[in-house]
């Protein structure tokens, strides 16, 4: 039995039986026979139908954005998350044709050779429960569009916004049996990959868990696509415009409550800005209200979960015993009292050896270090097992992209944080993981290239 803990009061919100194995088996092996009609609608009609079924989650969104505070603390003041998956799957929809359209090498009377994107068949989605509907969309939309059967496994802790998607394809009309929505345990689906119930797995969570995925494919040859978390860092140059640009920043630290793989956990500023940046973003974090996430007024609700929260606090408290000073007083914040709520937090006077430093921490927390140069910066931006993303706050343009051609990431951004931009690939390096995600390279991942060599003679 699967059960939803609320983070906000320790109820239980909702519970469901796991899927058996059969069960799941019967489910792949029917997506199985709607795929192979699928896969002949045109592109055009498969792209309109998954589109209106991401439409539909606008009817519900009101429900969505309550269901996420329940479900995983996300304050109500923020909203929820159509906006931004309306983006990524109506741009995915646009360039579907195109970017699935065969490349032709020669078309004569003699000879037709050409290479097609083809379907795997049934993809399997492993989705998390941070952005719970984010970062499944950007999977499930091309997958369906390519001509894929879709398998959502989702995370207990947000198995809601999977009925939601089912909701969705149901109301446009996709084909019976063509998306799956079932939670299943661990082993269950260990099985089902190692039996190639799946042409492509894409998994996004934490380390320990790709390599699970990866460890079970082992000698199956499926395709694997990992966005495993990050360990970010943004610098910030000399010439950064403090006033109008500090808050954007940090609150790219603590949006969402900081579970966000991208968020901003490593914060390197110049030396002729550092006690002016400073300043101001402890500033900001001060003005944060910790508390419920149904009340209009919070800006940081709790943790998704008790071992979150403890994990972060244990980080914060490592750190300070190695010689961090923590900047913001958690007098300010009475609401962390030890449970899944926790106080923001500001740490200078830290090392980048630190495991403050080098470990995902996945909550309102940032460690914060002054550098003298841009070498500087970028090396110690480099020294991280993870790849996922960078920000670069200055004015020049030609300076930042001279440094983001130096960072080994898969995202760089000047000036911003934490937006995904549709038609650019969203991947990573080192311990991120592997593949790719959104734009043209993101039906890539969801197809196989198939040559064509017709020849007359």
């Amino acid at each position: 039995m699967f059960q939803l803990i609320s983070p906000v009061d320790g109820s239980l919100y909702h519970e469901r039986p796991a899927g058996t194995l059969d069960e799941a088996r019967a489910a792949i092996a029917k997506a199985r026979k709607a795929q192979a009609e699928w896969v002949r609608v045109p592109i055009a009609e498969r792209a309109a139908m998954v589109r209106r079924a991401i439409e539909h989650l606008r009817t519900v969104d009101d429900d969505v954005v309550t269901e996420l505070a329940w479900m995983m603390g996300r304050p109500v003041q923020y909203g929820g998350e159509v906006g931004d998956v309306e983006e990524r799957a109506f741009y995915m929809a646009d360039i579907a044709e195109e970017a699935l359209k065969p490349i032709e090498i020669e078309m004569s009377n003699a000879r037709h050779r050409m290479i097609k994107r083809m379907p795997f068949g049934v993809v399997l989605v492993i989705a998390p429960w941070n952005y719970p509907y984010l970062t499944a969309v950007n999977t499930i939309v091309p997958a369906l569009i390519a001509g894929n059967a879709v398998f959502l496994k989702h995370s207990e802790q947000t198995m809601l916004a999977g009925d939601r998607f089912a909701d969705g394809m149901k109301a446009a009309g996709l084909p019976e049996g063509l998306f799956i929505n079932m939670m299943l345990e661990h082993d269950t689906i260990g099985t089902l990959i190692q039996e190639r119930a799946f042409g492509f797995v894409n998994f996004t969570g934490s380390v320990a868990g790709g390599q699970a995925v990866e460890r079970v494919a082992a000698g199956t040859f499926t395709s694997i696509g990992l966005e495993l978390g990050g360990k970010d860092a943004a610098y910030v140059m000399e010439d950064f415009d403090v006033d109008a640009k500090a808050e954007e920043m940090i609150t790219g630290a603590m949006f969402n409550n900081g579970q966000c793989c991208c968020s901003i956990e490593r914060l390197y500023i110049a030396a002729p800005v550092y006690d002016r940046v400073l300043e101001k973003i402890v500033s900001v974090v001060e003005g944060l209200k910790l508390g419920n996430p149904l009340d209009p007024e919070t800006s940081i609700g709790p943790m998704a979960h008790r071992r979150f929260a403890d994990a972060v606090r244990k980080q914060v408290a490592e750190a300070i015993e190695q010689g961090a000073t923590p900047m913001i007083d958690p007098a300010l914040f009475p609401e962390d009292d030890g449970g899944t709520y926790l106080a923001p937090q500001i740490l200078t006077n830290v090392t980048n050896d630190m495991p403050f430093m080098r470990d995902e921490s996945f909550g309102p927390v940032v460690g914060v270090m002054k550098v003298e140069s841009d070498e500087e910066a970028i090396a110690l931006i480099n020294d991280s097992d993870y790849g996922l993303a960078a920000s670069l706050w200055t004015n020049d343009m030609t300076r930042a992209e001279g440094i983001a051609d130096q960072l080994e990431v898969g995202t760089v951004w000047m000036n911003k944080v934490e937006y995904l931009d549709p038609a650019l690939c969203w991947t990573g390096c080192k311990n991120t993981g592997r593949g790719g995600a959104l734009s043209v390279i993101g039906y890539q991942s969801v197809t196989r290239p198939k040559s064509y060599h017709l020849s007359m003679a």
